[in-house]
């Protein structure tokens, strides 16, 4: 499958080429070898980020990526332009571009058409796996460094250590919980409306609900999740 050609642009603002080069080979070939057996996972394209609490449908994991990116980005203008600090920005997209590079690998898709732990995902978490690749990858130690530590203190094996590790923990953690929190408010919103849960729910439809529960209230939203399931019937 095609590279998704926004996270393509993503890695060429990376201005250090080499660094931009080892991007761009990863993100073409998120593969890792254990014991001579390669493990390749779900298209990145069609992953997702997280198998319940966010982004947890088809795409999820390329709008993760791209999100946590944008508002990465916006943290290093505050740096430089709010608190005259430095912080080197290409270190911080190879970051976040990578941060979740082997989530893809940790999930299989289940017969209910949700998602579960694949094999390898059962044995070894995806921050493990990509520490783990990008030091055989020959990456800069800062890079390395905000990949294992962009979970955090209370959630990850080390806690940022940088600036740079710092913005990419930032950016990972709010796109995260406004992704899970609308999903969350939008299934809510979705039961209290009709009675019937949604198994799976998109961040779009989620903000849809969302926008539709506030401009046109409950009879609107309830007309919506109709129209939306009897067109899935109709498909």
């Amino acid at each position: 499958m095609k590279l998704d050609e926004r996270l393509r642009k993503l890695v060429e603002k990376i201005k250090d080429r080499s660094l931009r080069e080892k991007v761009m080979e990863l993100l073409e070939n998120p593969t890792i070898e254990i014991e001579g057996k390669k493990f390749s996972g779900l298209p990145l394209e069609s992953s997702p980020a997280g198998i319940s609490r966010h982004h947890s449908y088809p795409g999820g994991f390329v709008e993760h990526v791209l999100a946590s990116a944008e508002i990465a980005l916006a943290l290093c203008k505050v740096v430089r332009k709010i608190y005259r600090g430095k912080v080197n920005q290409d270190y911080v997209l190879a970051g976040v571009i990578l941060h979740d590079i082997f989530k893809p690998l940790t999930y299989a898709e289940s017969e209910n058409g949700g998602y579960m732990a694949s094999p390898l995902g059962e044995k070894l978490d995806h921050l493990t796996l990509a520490v783990a690749e990008l030091i055989r990858r020959g990456f800069p130690l800062e890079v390395v460094h905000i990949v294992c530590a962009h979970h955090g203190y209370e959630a990850g094996p080390i806690g940022p250590k940088t600036v740079e590790a710092l913005i990419v923990h930032l950016a990972d953690v709010t796109d995260s919980r406004l992704n899970g929190e609308v999903l969350r408010a939008a299934r809510y919103l979705a039961l209290k409306a009709t009675g019937e849960e949604i198994s799976q729910l998109t961040s779009k439809e989620a903000f849809k609900i969302l926008r539709v529960k506030a401009e046109e209230g409950w009879e609107g939203l309830k007309k919506l999740l109709e129209k939306n399931n009897n067109d899935n019937v109709d498909n």
